[in-house]
């Protein structure tokens, strides 16, 4: 024993400060004789990023992915009330089914007889009867799973909400972290499903389990973390919605991806052998700056991740190495997001063809309006709360940049037209009024999409910090113990906690010199596709859009040409009227990767069921923004490209 503390003090002095007590922390449970050996190297597969994602990655994943772990993500803030309201219909509802009826349930023979566990957040509402619901498949395909499915709960936390709000939400639940999950497989979980947690903890849990991480190897907790974010939405790391779309191969068996990571922090990214779709440094950065904030403090449970330094590697076909991750103590509350009635809401969709589609979609829509405005009146209504008709081919999305004129007026064009309102009546009155306009109003109208439309309740999104010391999750082994799990950082003084804030003393001078272009190799003008990649998403009611350079010397280019305030101009329209829009998009540098982050605050019409726009999650906000031309018009100063 005194020679391998010997070489573990060698070893520990090779590394930077920072990484020495990790590192020995784990040599200490290698050198344990009651601990299990510590692996060196754990792949994980992601076969869901949604919930209604494919059923055949699963499948794809099991057979081919050579995979020690398999999770899927089925979450999201609307998915959760959904399953909330299902939940009050029956106290066994609550949970997405199709983890078990398409994901593992067909593959449970399989996954048993190779040894994968499996983490998923299935659970939603309900994780004690999807646990059930799996142990009862298990036993009609002959597997006795009872004794190996855990069940992490304490993400509820609709009791802790201020008094008003409590009686309003339908559901409100705590991102719970990762080490809930590692305290399952720890006592032995073959399966764990939990409720609410962070995406990417089903990826750092296991991690957590199989390196025997401690709560402060920041920075590995911060490469798992990684790790996870990039895998959580399954297909799109590796292919899917990228923006040099025609370069991927072979999108009906896109392989789904695989983390490969290691011990020492390492991640590497990769798909099974023999699938479609492409694993380079630019379907794997797109999805890093998918969905991110200020990327110096992407805050988790488990840690702080700071993407300012992280940088990717090509290390051979379909393969990226993922390096520079860094990790700072997590913050001292814990997000809780839910959802409150706030009304109800319709939408109807017609297509309509001929010469000026255009000007008939929007005519029509009018004429419904007014006629049903008339019918309220009679009624003793009120007015619409909120109304927007949107005419699809006609660039209405693109704002003041979008294409018009006789020249460019589509043939043929679809009305989007949705509407708020508190009464359920009233909107069934627009309902059966919409139908009518093929008959009496503009020539061309070819089909109401889907039939009449529904309405349906509109589910606003609240989201409150609450402190982490309220929570107590728990493991429940089904039929079984239960586990009461420790939170590390409950006992920690308030002064180690990371806030948000950016220490300005941590320099990024470790990264690479940015390569300053001879202008004359960049044709202006261009537009930025010709410069970069791109991948928006939401957060609520902000929209987030992340730009890569394509080539390292585009970056200083990008710097001082795609400012906050250009990219505010040209989103105008989608802000609110009454706010300065410049006001409201926020830049952020992310160097290693070449990249700019831009969030747009209250840019989608209130984000998710809330939104009437036919894109309320922001999908398309980059590809529009790639259409941008950066000429000398736009140049800016140094100082103003900082945002």
């Amino acid at each position: 024993m005194q020679t391998a503390t010997c070489h573990s003090a060698k070893l520990t002095s090779l590394l930077l400060p920072r990484q020495q007590t990790a590192v020995s922390h784990r040599l200490c449970h290698c050198l344990n004789p009651g601990r299990r050996p510590v692996t060196n190297v754990c792949r994980i597969g992601c076969s869901s990023g949604f919930w209604g994602d494919t059923s055949v990655s699963t499948q794809q994943l099991v057979k081919h992915g050579n995979i020690d772990y398999l999770v899927s993500d089925y979450l999201s803030e609307i998915t959760m009330s959904l399953l909330a309201g299902a939940k009050m219909k029956s106290p066994k509802l609550g949970f997405a089914p199709d983890f078990i009826n398409y994901g593992v349930g067909p593959m449970l023979k399989e996954i048993s007889k190779q040894g994968i566990r499996v983490v998923t957040n299935a659970g939603g509402i309900n994780p004690l009867s999807c646990a059930e619901f799996l142990i009862s498949y298990g036993k009609n395909v002959g597997l006795d799973l009872s004794g190996s499915v855990a069940v992490v709960t304490g993400d509820d936390a609709k009791s802790l909400m201020p008094g008003e709000l409590s009686g309003k939400l339908i559901n409100a639940n705590a991102y719970l972290g990762a080490q809930p999950i590692a305290h399952a497989l720890n006592a032995g979980a073959q399966f764990v499903i939990t409720g609410r947690c962070v995406d990417s903890a089903l990826v750092l849990g296991p991690l957590i389990h199989e390196f025997r991480w401690s709560p402060h190897d920041l920075d590995l907790l911060a490469a798992g973390s990684l790790a996870g974010h990039i895998v959580e939405c399954g297909a799109q790391c590796t292919g899917g919605i990228f923006t040099d779309y025609e370069s991927v191969p072979d999108w009906h068996s896109i392989g789904f991806p695989v983390a490969e990571c290691h011990r020492d922090g390492r991640v590497f990214i990769t798909k099974p052998p023999g699938t479609g779709g492409l694993v380079t440094t630019e379907t794997v950065g797109e999805q890093i700056v998918y969905e991110i904030g200020d990327p110096a403090a992407y805050l988790l449970p488990d840690c702080t991740l700071d993407l300012r330094r992280v940088r990717l590697e090509q290390a051979g076909e379909n393969r990226v190495a993922v390096l520079g991750a860094r990790g700072r103590p997590p913050p001292m509350q814990l997000k809780v997001s839910g959802c409150e009635m706030d009304g109800y809401r319709l939408t109807a969709v017609s297509v309509v063809a001929g010469g000026l589609a255009a000007k008939k979609a929007r005519l029509t829509a009018e004429a419904v309006l007014k006629r049903v405005r008339q019918i309220f009146q009679h009624l003793d209504y009120a007015d619409f709360t909120d109304v927007t008709v949107q005419v699809i081919g006609a660039e209405d999305a693109f704002g003041a940049s979008g294409k018009s004129g006789s020249q460019s007026a589509p043939r043929e064009a679809a009305l989007w037209l949705a509407a708020k309102h508190q009464s359920k009546e009233a909107l069934e009155v627009l309902s059966r009024e919409i139908a009518p306009a093929g008959t009496g109003m503009a020539p061309g109208l070819t089909a109401l999409v889907g039939g009449r439309p529904k309405v349906s309740p509109v589910l606003r999104l609240v989201t409150r910090q609450v402190d982490r010391s309220a929570f107590k999750p728990q493991v429940h082994f089904v039929g079984g113990r239960t586990i009461s799990t420790i939170d590390a950082w409950c006992d920690v003084p308030a002064s180690e906690f990371d806030r948000g804030t950016v220490d300005e003393s941590d320099d990024i001078d470790e990264l690479p010199d940015a390569v300053e272009s001879e202008l004359s190799s960049i044709k202006l003008p261009c537009r930025l596709i010709d410069l970069a990649v791109a991948r928006s998403g939401d957060k609520g009611d902000a929209c987030n859009i992340g730009v890569l350079a394509r080539r390292p010397e585009f970056y200083p280019l990008l710097r001082r040409r795609l400012t906050s305030d250009a990219v505010a101009d040209f989103f105008k329209h989608v802000f609110p009227p009454d706010r300065d829009h410049r006001q409201l998009v926020h830049r952020y540098e992310l160097p290693g990767l070449r990249a700019l982050n831009f969030v747009l605050d209250q840019s989608l019409g209130g984000g998710g069921v809330a939104s009437l726009r036919y894109d309320p999650q922001g999908k398309a906000f980059a590809q529009m923004l790639l259409d941008l031309e950066l000429g000398p018009e736009q140049a800016g100063t140094d100082s103003a490209a900082t945002g």
